[in-house]
């Protein structure tokens, strides 16, 4: 009897899984949640690799704090980002107008103001210490700003894709600020993390930590095609 109803039990765990594999909802959440950490760490390092590339080899009186700054912003807990979007965008809020809240775009903007510093802070780190002697070999070589420039994205290039990898990842995990500002509506904003939190809250566990695991594989992949991506042109370069 009881060897009956640990196979019952067994079943109906792995007949749950199925269902949420198959489920129409789950691939709109995992599209979505593709869609939004993508779009969010594109933008993030479009903005922070120039700032931190800039921030390296700028000159000007109160440096240190603009650096002191970032570094403040690279620790910035997930929900007081949330909390200031979600009172900027708000409909009395000053840019209420937009009625971004709840949306796609509120939530890639909240993602932006996370990543943007994480990856302006790792590159600028990078940068302060290596680019001082890059530039000065360019300058020894007869390049010009611009090249001098494409020497430096080059050679610190390892770094470079470092710190977009790591805004990746803190976009992919997370849950606070996208929850405040997104609302977790289904069909709508509901990414993998906030249903996995949804999941957890209902007691749910199993299918939590099922959606987890299919979260984590999908990183993996993604940053597996990027280093074979990566390695190719590395082996192109040497040929």
């Amino acid at each position: 009897m009881s060897n009956s109803v640990n196979l019952y039990f067994s079943l109906k765990r792995k007949i749950n899984m199925l269902d949420i594999i198959l489920d129409g909802e789950t691939f709109d959440i995992i599209f979505l949640t593709m869609r939004m950490t993508l779009t969010s760490t594109f933008i993030s390092a479009v903005i922070g690799i120039p700032l931190g590339l800039w921030l390296s080899s700028a000159r000007f009186k109160g440096k240190s704090l603009v650096v002191r700054i970032n570094r403040t912003l690279m620790a910035t807990p997930p929900v007081v980002v949330g909390l200031v979007v979600y009172l900027v965008f708000m409909r009395s809020g000053p840019l209420g107008f937009f009625r971004l809240l709840f949306t796609f775009e509120a939530m890639v903007i909240a993602q932006v103001l996370l990543i943007s510093p994480i990856i302006c802070g790792m590159v600028y780190t990078s940068a302060i210490s290596r680019s001082e002697i890059i530039r000065n070999f360019a300058i020894t070589m007869g390049a010009n700003k611009i090249q001098t420039l494409a020497l430096l994205v080059k050679e610190l290039g390892n770094d470079i894709y470092f710190a977009v990898i790591t805004g990746f990842g803190r976009a992919m995990s997370e849950v606070g600020a996208i929850m405040i500002v997104g609302g977790n509506i289904r069909f709508h904003t509901r990414t993998m993390t906030t249903t996995i939190s949804m999941l957890r809250s209902r007691g749910e566990i199993e299918q939590a930590v099922f959606l987890g695991i299919i979260l984590m594989v999908i990183a993996f992949l993604i940053q597996l095609l990027l280093d074979m991506f990566k390695q190719k042109e590395v082996s192109d370069e040497n040929l």
